[in-house]
Order: structure tokens, then sequence, then C-alpha cells
């Protein structure tokens, strides 16, 4: 096995398209000025007069202005104005060149320049283009030079310190060339770098939309399952869950490992908790809190682990901490080829889809808890007085719907109170969790038991039917007075919809038939009888 932890890298800044807008007027303006400061160097080679090279930088100046104050109003329907405002910079600096002496004018140099701003500031794509209208336009004036068209090569009164104009047009065009290959290379890394930057932002923002919609840690697991799928191409990749910061269980799974719609009774190797051996991958990145890369598990070091992702290879284990703790790891399988690695910037990216991740899984545990706490009593561990009667009412709409019975059974401690002021509150506590145990005890699965209040306890049990009814109640009886707490319990018993047709007259009817209870000697149970009970 071969782990190696990564270390975090500080991500770069992101120029916004703004700024490169401005960027183009700032080129803009300073090119002008060049133009304008050439003249004095050119004014021998002149083939324009100087108020006329003046007048169209000046009319340069202006519009390039106009444009850019246009495009920003046009929003995203100036794109046509910025291309062919990029156009007429070609036309500008071509003309200017000429008439600041053609093949050996230094403003020559001002277009090379364009053409690196404009692949560096628009785009790659944008400044090959840029480089063919440059080209066609040197080649064009060339041709209108020679052919008399133009003002010709002699009467410009050129010195051609490098070979003959043609030879100076070639070499030109070869150099413009090459600079602008070379930066649209550049470019289209820093173009192809910035769509993954911003393409893995806004999967972050989509994750962290999902996440706060929901409150369960499964459907937390699997959103970042879903999403690390989605936006890095995993092969498979499992999302554990660490409630206790030790015993790993796993939430949710892709690719050839069952997902959470699955029955648990079915994998039981999934279902099952583990803690990791010391020096396993897992357990190193949990307790490090640092990503790991693995090229392949090591069976012994790690078998709960190889189990669920048999013959994985070039694994990626990212702890999920939070609060200062490991709730979790997201173990993903990438693909890649033998003695390659995975992306830096792919680790760092999917680090901080485990971070949020790992908030809302530590925030839906806690919710959790929250609704556990307020929907059980505190002493007992059992439900509540409030979970009763939600229990109760959801029960008795079952039972409607399918024309079902629903038995109620109230029970109260014999002689509570003397045990209190006899032995203390400290043994009356004990009495009421054996007691709580003991009925736990004899539930079944599906019973819903409570505290009702005080010494009073109660019992949901739908399904249980009339005749059965007295004697599952007996049966308790029995449980309590033998637990060895030396207590008895009065109950009352009543099923609907014989003795009720609703919760309200339900209760009622146990009650009345526990006070019976109560009255008749105590350690029994009565049942309620339909006459007193309409």
């Amino acid at each position: 096995m071969t782990v190696r932890a990564v270390t975090p890298e500080k991500a770069g800044e992101l120029v916004p398209l703004a700024d490169r807008l401005r960027f183009m007027l700032v080129f803009r303006v300073l090119a002008a000025v060049a133009v304008l400061l050439a003249i004095p160097l050119t004014r021998d080679h002149l083939v324009e007069s100087e108020a006329t090279v003046v007048a169209a930088t000046a009319g340069f100046l202006v519009l390039a202005l106009v444009c850019h104050v246009a495009w920003r109003l046009a929003g995203r329907r100036g794109a046509a104005l910025f291309s062919g405002m990029l156009i007429l910079d070609a036309v500008f600096l071509a003309w200017a060149a000429y008439a600041t002496g053609g093949a050996g004018s230094p403003i020559r140099y001002l277009i090379v320049l364009e053409l690196v701003a404009v692949a560096l500031l628009a785009s790659y794509r944008t400044g090959i283009k840029l480089a063919i209208w440059q080209s066609l336009l040197i080649v064009a004036t060339y041709y209108g030079q020679k052919g008399g068209v133009l003002v010709p090569f002699d009467d410009a009164g050129q010195t051609n310190i490098i070979g003959t104009p043609g030879e100076q047009t070639i070499v030109f065009v070869g150099v413009l060339w090459a600079a602008t290959i070379a930066t649209a290379g550049f470019s289209a890394i820093n173009e192809r770098e910035l769509r993954r930057r911003r393409s893995d932002l806004e999967a972050l923002a989509k994750l962290t939309a999902r996440l706060e919609r929901e409150s369960e840690p499964r459907g937390v697991a699997n959103e970042l399952l879903n999403a690390a799928i989605e936006s890095f191409d995993f092969r498979r990749a499992v999302v554990l869950g660490a409630k206790d910061g030790e015993r790993f269980e796993t939430l949710a799974g892709a690719g050839a490992v069952p997902t959470t719609s699955d029955t648990d009774a079915a994998i039981p190797s999934i279902a099952a908790a583990t803690t990791p051996a010391t020096g396993s991958a897992l357990e190193l990145a949990a307790r490090s809190r640092t990503t790991q890369l693995v090229s392949r598990l090591d069976s012994s070091a790690d078998p709960w682990l190889d189990a669920q992702l048999p013959g994985a290879r070039n694994l990626v284990i990212i702890p999920l901490a939070a609060e200062g703790g490991t709730v979790g790891a997201l173990v993903a399988e990438h693909e890649s080829r033998a003695g390659s690695r995975i992306e830096t910037r792919l680790v760092h990216t999917v680090e901080r889809f485990a971070a949020h991740a790992a908030l809302a899984l530590r925030n839906a545990w806690l919710l959790e808890e929250v609704r556990a706490l307020a929907a059980s009593d505190p002493l007992t561990g059992l439900a509540n007085r409030m979970t009763f009667g939600d229990s109760l009412e959801r029960e008795l709409a079952r039972a409607r719907r399918d024309d079902g019975e629903v038995t109620l059974v109230l029970l109260d401690l014999d002689h509570f109170k003397k045990l209190n002021d006899t032995r203390g509150h400290q043994a009356g506590d004990e009495v009421l969790r054996r007691t709580a145990a003991t009925l736990r005890e004899q539930q079944r699965t599906y019973d819903v038991a409570a505290r009702y209040g005080g010494e009073e306890f109660a019992l949901v049990a739908p399904g249980l039917s009339t005749d059965d009814a007295p004697a599952t109640a007996e049966r308790i009886r029995a449980a309590i007075e033998s637990n060895g707490c030396e207590v008895t319990a009065s109950i009352g018993v009543a099923t609907y919809p014989r003795d009720a047709s609703d919760a309200h007259t339900l209760v009622a009817a146990a009650d009345a038939a526990l006070y019976r209870a109560k009255h008749a000697g105590r350690n029994r149970v009565d049942q309620a009888d339909p006459a007193l009970s309409r």
C-alpha cells in the first residue's frame, strides 16, 4: 500500500471580465500616445502629414472611448461592438505604421503588442483571428505600395536596414505570428484553467444549495456523493460517517457499491459499522485530518473498506472534518493511467466539497439528537407525552384506513408516592427506569411505549385485538411485579374501535378502566366496558 499526504495550496485569484476590458482601453490609449510620440522620430519618413496623423489618432481615441461606454451599457448584446472595435484597432495600427514609414516604422511593434494583449485579455481564439486580419492588412499595405496605389517605397524615403521592404514584411509577419502563437498557447492554458475553476465554483455552489435543504445524515451523504461523481467522474465512491469520531458506517455509495436504496440486510458488510485498524489508510486520514492518496488498498489493514471497494486502485480518501474532529470520510476511486497522479487542483476542489458536507453532516446529527431529546422522556428514555399523542393519532388514522384495531394500555405504579416518601426520590427514579426497561422488553417492535406522566406509563399497540389485549396487559403486569423493584402496577386497557372512535375517547376509556383497577384492589388489569365508554 502506497500512501501520500496532500498539503494545501493557495488558490489563484481570477480576473473579472470588466477589468480585462478596462485593460484593453488602457492599451488603446497607450497605443495612441505612442503613435503621437513617434511622429517627431519618423518625420523624415512620413507618408501622411503630421496633422492628418494627429487627427486620425485623436479620432481613434474618441471612438475607442465611445465604443467602450456603449459596450458597457449594452452588456452581453455588445459582443459584436467589442469585436468591431478590435477590427478597428488593427486598421488604425496598420494605417499608423504605413503613415509613419511603412515596413520600417517602429509603430509595427505596437501591432505585436496588440496581438499579445488581445490573446491574454480577450481569448486565444480572438488573438489568432486578429493575427490573420493584421497579416492581411500588412500584406495589402505592402502590395498597395508596391503597385503604386499607396505612396511607393522610394517616395516614402525609407532606409531599409534589414533587406528589402518585401523581406522586412515577411520577417515582421513571421515575428507577429510567432508572438501570437506563443501568447495564444499560454492564454489557452489559462483560459482552460479559468473554465475549470468556474465550473468547480458553480458545482460547489450547487452542492451548498442542496446541502441547505437536507436535514438527514444519509441525505447529506447522498448529495456529497452525487456532486463528487458528477463533477469529477469518479468510478466508484463511498461516503462514510463516524458519529462518534471512531466507528465508521457507510452512508452512501455509487458505482460497484450498492446505494442506500438497497436493503441493509442484503449487504451486511456495508451496513455494519467498524473501527479502522491503527495504521490503515482510513485511520490515518481520520486521525491526521489530511487527504490520503492510495494506489491500492491493503486488504489486511483495511479489510472493511476493501470489501466495499474490491480491487480498487488510485483512491482518494478525504476526511470529513468539522469542529476539530472527524465525522466521516469520502473515499473515491478516480480514473488514472498506470503511473500517473491525480491533479492537485482536483484534490483541493474535492476537499472544499467535503468541508461543506462535513458541517452539514455534523448539523444533521445534532438535529437528530435534538429531535430525539424533544421526543423522549429524559429519565426513562421512553417516548414522552407529545410523542405518545402523535403516535396514537397516526396509528388510529392507519387503523381507520385499513379497518384495523389499536389497543391502548395505561398503567400506573401502585403506592408510588409512599415509595418516594419512605425510600427517597432517587430510589423512585430507579423504579421508574426499571419499569420503563421492563415495558420496553415486553413491547413488540412496532409498539410505542411512553411515559404518560409521573408514575404512569402507556403502550400504543397497533393491531392488538380486543380479545388478545387483556392477556398482553397481564403479561406486562406480571413482568413489572417480578422485575425486582418491589412494586406492582394497575393497568387499564381500551381498544379502537370497540371502546372508542378517536384518540381522546380511547384515552378516556383506558383511564376509566385503570381507575376501576385501582379501586378494585390494585395490581390487576381491567378492560374498558363499551357500555361505559360511550
